[in-house]
């Protein structure tokens, strides 16, 4: 027998007790009230009393029925594995009618943002309008067979507007945005962050055509390590059977947000699923200047704004929305009605102690990660930008000798750019060390083409030093590039 059962047996047992100990008590009083005169004995005034405490042990357990059925449960064993199986069950079913509806909140909006109202994506402004003119226009590509790609994953540090671009994309093609995030998927109940999926992608279809964002959605799309099979590897599974559902011509496009695209599942940047990533970096000095126009616009300033662009180098555009912000609450604070340097110094020193942890760069800083750049640039041959944590290095299936030693020099060349221009070391990317070191120890152990790593990398660093050395006007021309564009591209070099 359920438990269920046994709660609803137990409880009408607990009223039909205390309705007959009632009906019992008013026939014990009437008794007494007619035949008072003739009573010789207590058994009456017995019988009133149990029936009080019989009324008292009935309300008492009525509110105590719980514990008493899992004191009955437990006397009797409750049953066997199936059993408790079957009653498990039917809490799970229990909890999920009673929380079916939660996902009915997945509703679409309408943005009323568009690109004019986010600056500084210029370099990656024509990939979203393609998407735009697409969802507008399907029929000018679908007649030629052109699909586009079902997902689109922007990529970048936190701050840079991911979230903002997207809206925009949705406002610029007047379609239904959906906005999830990715922590939203992920449910305490078995099964809720797949049906979620489902109803997300239902719902996009039927209104097509329609947006889906997912933002930060590295919270159910983590690499998964085949061991175990949670909630959230679930999830992953009905996402990627979702975007395996539609085609591109369906009218639905999704756009996922998150700046950790190495540690996504393969499986979710394979053809046909995000196979189109656009990559946002933080603002140069351009961008910043243009972000701070569009927070400005019908503010009254006295201060110089190409300076302030050129000092809040590592600001993304959140920051510089923060920073307008902050200046605007003291200028407010001072009862004035004009934003001068003081609220900008203000509202900097705010902004840069919230940002410890990010790259705000004084003066001197900055000329050193420059140096740092454009040294990778000129080794490198590419195009290269401040903040700029990757090295472009050469990817072949089957690598030469000095095309392994040449992404080494690659890896190490910022370091000893840095110690050839300004005479001393400095500690700037250890990532980049690191991984020259790893590769260095991988021509050693796998590849057998050297006999000591600390040798190799040695030999490549002298190398590097004296062909920086023979070359330091070029990378002191290319690191005043830096410093005036904060990028310097192949046209520079």
């Amino acid at each position: 027998m359920s438990r269920d059962s046994n709660k609803n047996i137990l409880d009408k047992n607990f009223k039909l007790m205390g309705m007959s100990a009632i009906i019992l008590l008013v026939l014990f009083l009437y008794t007494l009230y007619k035949s008072s005169d003739h009573i010789k004995s207590g058994s009456y005034y017995f019988g009133i009393i149990f029936l009080l405490l019989l009324i008292v042990f009935a309300i008492f357990a009525r509110f105590k029925q719980e514990k008493i059925q899992k004191f009955l449960n437990k006397e009797k064993g409750e049953g066997s594995a199936f059993s408790n199986e079957l009653n498990r069950a039917q809490d799970n079913s229990r909890t999920n009618s009673k929380h079916e509806d939660f996902s009915s909140n997945i509703t679409a909006v309408t943005s009323n943002i568009t690109f004019k109202d986010v600056a500084g994506i210029s370099q990656t402004k024509g990939e979203l309008e393609e998407i735009v003119d697409f969802l507008n226009n399907p029929k000018k590509y679908l007649k030629h067979g052109v699909k586009l790609p079902k997902g689109v994953l922007l990529v970048g540090p936190p701050g840079v507007g991911k979230t903002l671009i997207a809206r925009a994309v949705a406002g610029e093609a007047d379609v239904p945005f959906f906005y999830q995030s990715g922590a939203s998927f992920v449910q305490i109940y078995v099964g809720m962050g797949a049906k979620k999926v489902r109803e997300l992608f239902t719902k996009a279809k039927a209104t097509a055509p329609a947006i889906v964002f997912i933002d930060e959605i590295d919270a159910i799309g983590k690499k998964r390590g085949g061991k175990t099979n949670d909630e959230r590897e679930s999830t992953l599974n009905e996402l990627l059977t979702q975007m395996d559902g539609f085609e591109g011509d369906s009218g639905v496009i999704v756009i996922a947000a998150t700046n950790k695209i190495e540690v996504l599942d393969d499986a979710l940047l394979r053809a046909g699923r995000f196979d189109r990533r656009v990559f946002i970096n933080l603002p140069n000095i351009e961008d910043r200047k243009k972000i701070l126009e569009l927070y400005l616009t019908s503010k009254h300033y006295e201060f110089d704004l190409d300076r302030l662009a050129l000092e809040t180098s590592g600001f993304s555009s959140a920051a510089l929305s923060t920073l307008i912000n902050e200046a605007l609450l003291n200028m407010i604070k001072r009862e004035a009605k004009v934003i001068e340097l003081e609220d900008i110094e203000a509202a900097k020193t705010k902004v840069e102690f919230g940002k410890k942890d990010s790259l705000v760069l004084s003066m001197e800083q900055k000329d050193i990660l420059c140096i740092y750049q454009a040294s990778k640039a000129f080794v490198s041959k590419s195009k290269v930008s401040l903040f700029d944590e990757s090295t472009k290095k050469i990817d072949s299936i089957y690598p030469s000798y000095n095309e392994l030693l040449e992404n080494i020099k690659r890896y190490l060349a910022g370091s000893i750019g840095v110690e050839v221009i300004k005479k001393e070391k400095y500690a700037i990317n250890s990532e980049d060390l690191n991984k020259a070191y790893t590769l260095a120890q991988k021509i050693v152990d796998d590849y057998k083409m050297a006999k000591d790593a600390n040798v190799l990398i040695e030999n490549i660093s002298n190398d590097l030093r004296s062909y920086l050395s023979h070359n330091a006007t070029d990378i002191n021309r290319l690191k005043n590039i830096m410093l005036k564009n904060e990028v310097i591209t192949n046209d520079d070099i």
